[in-house]
């Protein structure tokens, strides 16, 4: 079992001012809440004038971590099936340490993993808000620690990563509550960060509640929020590309990229488990979304996730799943009507 510098009651990360220099300011609210802001942050922020590729701003990201000594992890698999379908969150790669007390985890280190959310917010016709989609790359270290000094160091190194990718410390506000929570068998402490008004991710202290020597460090944020950051890009056109002026809806747009994460992985669309939330996911894409089908949508799609990892499946066999599912969606629902409808053989 790991010897550590447990977390202890009071818990005081913000004692050195979480390692940061004298060029930062410290607010104090009610309640333990505190916001931190650079002194320089009046300067006005100027986007990107180049946006990078998406393969690009991964690369920089990588080798942001590399210069630290931080090495990849290989991503999870998509079929988590522990306490979720599906892989949510790099964070579970720490399972056995923090929830089951165990010397080891899957994964450690700078980890790109996609994952699949079904709690992105949406407005009040139930359209998904700008800024979140059901699937992104939860760009991540995740570390096993043994001291909770190590926290302020992985946190000041991710600061640099920031400012290599070019949102710079004047511009970031680190905010949070200077209180532990539980949640189950685990608890931690969180430290948001935002760029200028657009949340872009967060640090988190979590150990063991019943042994707190199991602590590891869990940074996490999103590939397209931190491109978003980057360049003040309209949301849809950044996440979507030319598909979004093509008239899709977005919704249809974000179930098609997140089936082909998903069948592209070999979940293959079922009556329950990840294939049943895959089924769910594509019950939203209308079968005359695409009247000639989406082969162009799951191709970029398809593209963007191997950027990660290897699929499992090429793209025309993805597309082939996708669009089989819809007509079977289709003709089912269409056969309880009195009236016929015209075969959707070619269509999505």
């Amino acid at each position: 079992m790991l010897t550590a510098d447990s977390p202890s009651r009071p818990l005081d990360l913000l004692s050195d001012r979480l390692g940061l220099g004298p060029q930062w300011d410290i607010e104090h609210g009610t309640d333990g809440r505190f916001e931190i802001r650079h002194r320089g942050r009046g300067t006005p922020y100027r986007p990107a004038s180049r946006p990078l590729q998406w393969a690009g701003l991964l690369q920089q990201l990588e080798s942001g971590f590399r210069a630290a000594g931080v090495a990849r992890a290989r991503p999870l698999p998509m079929r988590w099936g522990w306490d979720t379908e599906l892989t949510i969150s790099a964070v579970q790669a720490l399972d056995p340490l923090l929830k089951d007390g165990k010397p080891y985890v899957f994964r450690r280190g700078y980890l790109p993993q996609p994952v699949v959310r079904l709690t992105g917010e949406r407005d009040h016709v139930g359209a998904l808000k700008e800024g979140f989609l059901t699937s992104f790359v939860n760009i991540s270290r995740i570390e096993p620690v043994t001291r909770t000094a190590e926290f302020t160091e992985i946190f000041d190194h991710w600061l640099t990563v920031l400012s290599g990718i070019g949102l710079h410390a004047r511009h970031l506000t680190i905010h949070g509550r200077n209180a532990i929570w539980q949640r189950r068998e685990v608890c931690g402490l969180t430290v948001h960060f935002r760029h200028l008004d657009l949340p872009i991710g967060d640090i988190v202290l979590l150990w063991n509640a019943a042994d707190p020597s199991c602590m590891a460090v869990d940074l996490g944020s999103g590939l397209e929020r931190l491109a978003w950051a980057r360049t003040r890009r309209p949301w849809w056109e950044l996440a979507f590309g030319r598909f979004a002026t093509a008239g899709m809806d977005a919704d249809v747009l974000d179930a098609v990229r997140t089936a082909t994460l998903l069948v592209g992985n070999g979940i293959a669309p079922a009556a329950r488990g990840a294939g049943g939330i895959l089924r769910r996911i594509l019950a939203g894409v209308p079968a005359d979304a695409a009247p000639l089908g989406v082969s162009a949508l799951v191709r970029a799609s398809h593209g963007f996730w191997s950027l990660t990892a290897p699929m499992a499946l090429p793209w025309p066999e993805v597309a082939f799943v996708i669009e089989r599912e819809i007509q079977r969606r289709d003709v089912t629902s269409s056969s309880s009507l009195p009236l016929p409808r015209s075969s959707w053989s070619d269509r999505t």
